[in-house]
């Protein structure tokens, strides 16, 4: 019995390993290297909008194999980097870039960290300055006896 369930864990391992085989490539041709490397490099720099965190050349969703398609026939047809990048996004807007433009409503995405981590240091910095001790202040009598008398309790 035991044997038998060793061997059918064993044997959905193995399949499960073997999935990936399974999964799609695209082959796109290309009249000169300079093609290929615009292709590449906007592939990575472009999101799949169905995916949501993964580029297109990662992502084995429908969604990035028409973009793909669609950045290879425009590649092809001579369309610059410039254009095909307005074209998606014109079509899907910032989210498709994984560094998106900078705009008025891009500001908080681009400098949002940097402002937190400035507020963050303020805060920090304020604690830690009025937290500190001021050795100049003294117990006077009255109070040097209360602390007196509440040690001894103890």
């Amino acid at each position: 019995m035991v044997r038998r369930l060793y061997l059918l864990g064993l044997i959905m391992g193995l399949m499960a390993l073997g999935i990936p085989a399974y999964s799609q490539v695209d082959t796109f041709q290309f009249d000169t290297d300079e093609q290929q490397q615009r292709f590449r490099r906007l592939s990575n720099e472009l999101r799949c909008p169905m995916c949501q965190n993964t580029n297109l050349t990662g992502s084995t969703g429908g969604v990035a194999e028409d973009l793909r398609r669609e950045v290879h026939r425009m590649i092809m047809a001579g369309i610059t980097d410039q254009e095909i990048e307005q074209f998606m996004f014109d079509r899907y807007g910032d989210f498709i870039f994984y560094r998106p433009r900078l705009r008025a409503e891009t500001v908080l995405l681009w400098f949002g960290p940097l402002v937190f981590l400035l507020i963050g240091g303020y805060v920090v910095f304020n604690i830690v300055r009025k937290s500190k001790f001021d050795e100049s202040e003294s117990l006077n009598d009255e109070e040097q006896r209360r602390l007196s008398e509440l040690l001894e309790r103890k």
